[in-house]
């Protein structure tokens, strides 16, 4: 048995569950075994009391780039505090380029963009070059206070991203399955229910619409009936696929969706564990 499988069995022996969840737990767990590394899943629907699934969902796994829902989150509370500061222009600082994707393309040590323009690099296309500028502008202390007080009991930032020499003193950002689902729900709960949550209702809107319109749509979706509306973030370092995410946060039921992975030797499996988490989280919950 792997030993993702084995954890999750003994957390399911400790906790009782409704006879759909516990076979959709089961169901997570066979797909899980199949994975050359260690899995975690979480999934709860709006309004819901508990999590219509929660697998390794305590483990801590590296973040990657699902972080960047944090600093989303933590630049928007910023935000309403300054209204300016999204307008604001900042420059870029050599030490935080790593890389850029076409929506910094002619970018150089020194160019100015708005902060607004930032974040949607960000997200929209995993920028991160954009995401180190805005964790410079924003400050590590500050990225975590967010965290702590929306109850991320298990989630760090301790490091910008591709900053070789903090990856060799082994300072990682992490997170879980639980932590990151339970930012995306209240970030989707805030947006449906016009209610203040991790930020307000508007601002919970406006990250929602940035991640609706994200880029990489190869993991989660592909487990998705053809044409579900998707709000999500991805994040992949080696060993490692992420994808978190809001399935339909515009309709009448939506749910929120987490499936972190670590260890990984192969990616194809890695790969085809999310979306046949996604395949069979959705015909339990979407289904009935």
């Amino acid at each position: 048995m792997k030993r993702g499988a084995f954890v999750a069995g003994a957390v399911a022996a400790s906790i009782p569950l409704p006879a759909w969840a516990e076979s959709l737990h089961d169901a997570v767990g066979r797909i899980a075994a199949t994975a050359s590394g260690f899995v975690g899943a979480y999934a709860r629907r709006l309004g819901a009391a508990a999590p219509s699934l929660s697998y390794n969902a305590e483990i801590r796994f590296p973040a990657a780039s699902i972080i960047k829902v944090l600093i989303l989150v933590s630049l928007y509370q910023a935000a309403e505090r300054n209204p300016a500061l999204l307008a604001r222009r900042v420059r870029l600082r050599a030490s935080d380029m790593v890389g850029v994707t076409p929506f910094l393309a002619e970018a150089r040590a020194g160019s100015a963009y708005a902060v607004r323009y930032l974040a949607k690099a960000m997200i929209v296309a995993s920028d991160n070059t954009a995401a180190n500028t805005l964790i410079t502008l924003l400050g590590f202390d500050r990225i975590n206070a967010t965290a702590r007080r929306a109850n991320l009991r298990h989630t760090q930032l301790k490091r910008h991203f591709l900053d070789y020499a903090a990856i060799v003193r082994h300072s990682e950002n992490l997170t879980t399955p639980h932590d990151i689902g339970a930012l995306l729900y209240q970030i989707e709960r805030g947006s449906h229910e016009a209610l203040r949550t991790v930020a307000s209702p508007h601002s919970c809107r406006a990250m929602i619409d940035l991640m609706f319109h994200q880029e990489d749509r190869d993991k989660i979706a592909r487990g998705l009936p053809k044409g579900t509306p998707l709000a999500n973030k991805t994040g992949e370092v080696d060993f490692v696929r992420n994808d978190v995410a809001i399935v339909d946060p515009y309709g009448d039921a939506p749910y929120v969706l987490t499936v972190l992975t670590k260890g990984l030797s192969n990616y194809a499996d890695g790969l085809s564990a999310i979306r046949r988490i996604a395949k069979v989280v959705h015909a339990a919950i979407a289904g009935g």
